[in-house]
């Protein structure tokens, strides 16, 4: 069955794996320390027949916290004119300039990036956002190359990466939540045999998300339990989330000591820090760490209250940043219009016609945008992903 068009919180992926020798959200695949000792495989557990029905997300840390339904996020409060003409027009040729981009063996990003995991997910999740899966859709060809792709770069101890890759977790939380919509969305596949794969690469996945958990309750560039920033942790936290809303166990240990950590990175003024030690607010990882905790299953704390207004006063679309020369641009409009649609209200009437506009005015004549830092598979994947949000497609923004 085709995923219907449910009122489902949307959007979606940093420069992630892209934004990575920088102290702020790196880029993909970003150089670290030497990577570990591969971690030793668990048993993934059998594919259900067909995949379970999503179950509810995690539960809050705080039980005083009001549940989900009290809080009215955008999911079933549409603005007027979410989505209009220039808009629907502004992603076909985003969608059909991305889909040329495709590489045979079903890959996207090209340079330094080329073959990159992450750019690919994001790629494929732009795709899905669009209500393509693998099997349905105009452009359910391009998404099966891709998970074929990521399928084949996953690795027996659980690990998705590519052969290049460096401080790989980025990309590999990037491709788990690829992995954990596809599933969710097509109720384990029309193809038997696709969908144990799928479901056997997931489970792995997330059980490497697991053991590399540090004691802070973060994650970074290697799987292993040693640092840990908020960049790396929101996608590794996403993956969880979208794992069990398509029927995997995952701790809520691991949720609570991820919304500890992310909660301890906060400053004053609303911000994040990059990490635990003392540092600057950014807007990028702020908005990361809004978005962590929503994903976390809170949706009422003033931590996201006070990230929110930072998140407005410090980085507002059609303000002084712009495509070109602000730093993690893609990245932090990302996460940022996540945290706005989950927020509801006055946030996201004010944010989503703004960053609309923004984009639309920087697309280029051939339907990309460009990233001056990962090149146009990136942007292009990026802006679409914001852009699709009102279309609610995608399984990772239900509560």
């Amino acid at each position: 069955m085709p995923p219907t068009r449910l009122p489902i919180i949307i959007a979606l992926a940093h420069a992630f794996s892209a934004i990575a020798a920088q102290p702020d959200p790196a880029k993909p695949d970003a150089p670290a320390t030497p990577a570990p000792a591969p971690v030793q495989p668990t048993t993934p557990s059998p594919a259900p027949t067909p995949a379970p029905t999503p179950t509810a997300p995690p539960t809050p840390t705080d039980p005083a916290k009001p549940p989900a339904e009290t809080v009215k996020s955008a999911e079933n409060a549409a603005i007027a004119n979410e989505i209009t003409p220039e808009l629907d027009e502004a992603i076909a040729r985003g969608i059909e300039f991305l889909c040329k981009e495709q590489q045979p063996d079903g890959s996207f990003g090209s340079g330094r990036y080329a073959k990159n995991v992450a750019v690919t997910s994001l790629a494929c999740l732009a795709l899905l956002a669009d209500g393509h899966t693998p099997s349905r859709g105009e452009r359910s060809k391009n998404v099966l190359k891709g998970l074929e792709f990521i399928l084949a770069s996953s690795t027996e101890t659980g690990l998705i990466a590519a052969d290049s890759s460096n401080g790989p977790m980025y990309g590999h939380g990037f491709a788990t939540l690829f992995l954990g919509e596809v599933y969710g969305m097509t109720q384990g596949g029309g193809e038997t045999r696709l969908a144990e794969r799928t479901h056997e690469a997931l489970v792995k996945a997330i059980r490497l998300i697991e053991r590399s958990q540090n004691n802070e309750g973060g994650w970074r560039y290697n799987p292993v339990p040693f640092d840990a920033d908020v960049s790396v942790t929101i996608c590794q936290v996403m993956a969880l989330r979208s794992a069990r809303n398509a029927g995997i166990e995952v701790p809520k240990e691991t949720i609570d000591k991820a919304v500890e950590y992310v909660k301890q990175c906060q400053n004053s003024d609303g911000g994040f820090r990059y990490q635990l030690t003392s540092g600057f607010s950014a807007w990028p990882r702020s908005a990361a760490g809004v978005a962590t905790l929503f994903y976390a299953g809170i949706y009422k704390d003033e931590a996201i209250d006070k990230g929110t207004k930072y998140l407005v006063n410090s980085a507002m679309p059609g303000g002084a940043g712009n495509i070109n020369t602000a730093a993690h641009y893609f990245y932090g409009h990302y996460y940022s219009v996540q945290a706005m649609y989950l927020a509801g209200g006055d946030s996201w009437a004010k944010w989503w016609p703004a960053v609309r506009a923004e984009l639309l005015r920087n697309q280029r004549r051939d339907g990309a945008w460009d990233d001056p830092s990962v090149g146009p598979s990136y942007g292009t994947a990026m802006a679409l992903i914001v852009l699709q949000m009102p279309k609610r497609f995608l399984p990772i923004f239900q509560k």
